[in-house]
């Protein structure tokens, strides 16, 4: 760890340049604050109420977010219909990062930031992670950190900027506004933030339950405009001479962006789902029970009530609502070549939460412990052996990260990047063949790409 010298009278802002750098420093900021987090049953919950008539799990405010329910039918998935609890969140907020070309070399400013649904607690955050009621101040906390930066034009450049969706499967309708910002002015330090070169992201990102599900959703709108020379990709990885920038003759993607905007569109038209939200108490098969609402067969997930102390949040003490998930997840990407150009097969998935109902997804994305013993939901997903049979030469990225810890409880999800040549020339209905590259640039326009997609997206563009 080194530090800038702005000198007399300023203190020197923390740059890392190594993950040991990282690790030390995230470690250090664990220590010089307290983080506590206990499950209580919802009824404790300080500041929340079933409300009478719904059953709703709402804040006594009136901000923040609704626990409700949701009904869904035609889904075309191994389930047509169901029902479900599911988070209403309509604010839209800020997931944004920093950038300054430190020395010559790019940085970025993220923060450790606890969440209380993290496995570790501590993860790297953006530079700003913050719904509207927290830079609103609808709790009466404090100010968040560096948020002028995101809101005022004239402090620096703006390299990427899109609203995009959150988790599908427990977020009605759910969208952030992800913001890359370039400066070159002078950033106040903040013993809670520090400089990390992109170089090492890459291998950030091997590390589970470090770089925290935002700052990789951020991380995968950066990847077009990203500084990089392909002469140090080695040709022989498929992924990362994937994504190299510059020309490259032998590049030959098997459709046009167009053609794949069209397949898109067609797909989210054609989309026979129809979904409404209905009060939590109407939600067939789902119940309170020992202080929390779970399935009555035990798959998919809980809600359960946490107590939260954190002496760096906006507030010090809060107790919520949290979906907790049953089992780890599993999204994996699965490439081969076309035409000498590798490809990755992309899977138009409906989920009754997205905002457009349907997105493009991973190969494979599912929970295998919902597919096991006599409840299971039906069989596994459609290619999920190939990811069970991956022979270690075809993996080039195996890493488990937390999801989203503002709202779910200890999610996380094993993301995997595998080569397999043996894969179908021509996609199956409900999946296209797509570029890397080409999947990066739609990340830009929002709406296209899922989370967990996003995710692996920055993996494989930050793939060391």
């Amino acid at each position: 760890m080194r530090s800038i010298d702005r000198g007399a009278g300023t203190r020197p802002a923390a740059v890392a340049s190594s993950v040991t750098d990282v690790l030390d420093w995230l470690e250090g900021r664990r220590q010089a604050n307290t983080y506590n987090t206990r499950l209580i049953p919802l009824a404790q919950l300080s500041e929340w109420n079933l409300d009478l008539g719904t059953g709703d799990l709402v804040h006594r405010s009136g901000r923040f977010y609704t626990v409700t329910g949701l009904e869904v039918a035609n889904a075309s998935r191994s389930r047509a219909q169901w029902q479900q609890p599911i988070i209403l969140q309509s604010e839209v907020g800020i997931l944004g990062i920093l950038l300054k070309d430190i020395d010559g070399e790019p940085h970025c400013l993220l923060q450790s930031k606890m969440e209380p649904g993290n496995v570790n607690l501590l993860e790297l955050s953006p530079t700003v992670q913050a719904t509207k009621s927290n830079f609103t101040q609808a709790h009466g906390g404090r100010t968040v950190p560096y948020l002028e930066y995101f809101k005022d034009r004239t402090r620096g450049r703006v390299v990427f900027d899109a609203l995009q969706s959150e988790q599908g499967s427990w977020f009605f309708a759910k969208r952030n506004r992800n913001i890359v910002v370039h400066t070159e002015v002078e950033v106040e330090e903040h013993e809670d933030f520090v400089w990390i070169p992109l170089t090492i992201i890459g291998d950030l990102l091997r590390v589970p339950n470090l770089v925290n599900m935002d700052t990789r959703t951020v991380l995968s709108g950066m990847l077009t405009v990203r500084p990089g020379d392909p002469d140090e990709v080695p040709a022989q990885d498929a992924f990362r001479s994937s994504m190299a920038p510059g020309p490259d003759r032998a590049y030959r993607p098997l459709h046009s962006t167009v053609g794949l905007l069209s397949a898109l569109t067609a797909a989210k038209a054609n989309s026979e789902m129809r979904r409404r939200l209905k009060p939590l108490v109407e939600v067939e098969r789902w119940q309170m029970r020992d202080g929390m609402i779970s399935h009555d067969d035990g798959l998919h997930f809980s809600i359960l009530g946490l107590e939260v102390e954190a002496s760096n949040r906006e507030v010090d003490r809060w107790s919520q609502p949290m979906v907790a998930p049953r089992g780890r997840g599993i999204a994996a990407l699965v490439g081969r070549h076309l035409d000498d150009t590798l490809h990755v097969l992309v899977n138009l998935r409906m989920e009754a939460g997205a905002f457009d109902r349907l997105e493009l997804a991973a190969t494979v994305h599912f929970c295998p412990d919902n597919y096991k013993g006599p409840s299971a939901v039906g069989p596994p997903p459609r290619f999920a052996d190939v990811v069970r049979d991956a022979r270690p030469e075809q993996v080039r990225f195996d890493c488990v990260h937390s999801e989203e810890g503002g709202r779910f409880f200890q999610a996380q999800t094993r993301y995997m990047l595998l080569i397999d040549e043996s894969l179908p020339d021509e996609a199956p209905p409900g999946y296209l063949w797509i570029t890397p590259r080409q999947l990066a640039s739609l990340v830009r326009f929002g709406n296209h790409v899922n989370v967990e997609a996003r995710s692996l997206l920055a993996c494989l563009g930050f793939l060391t």
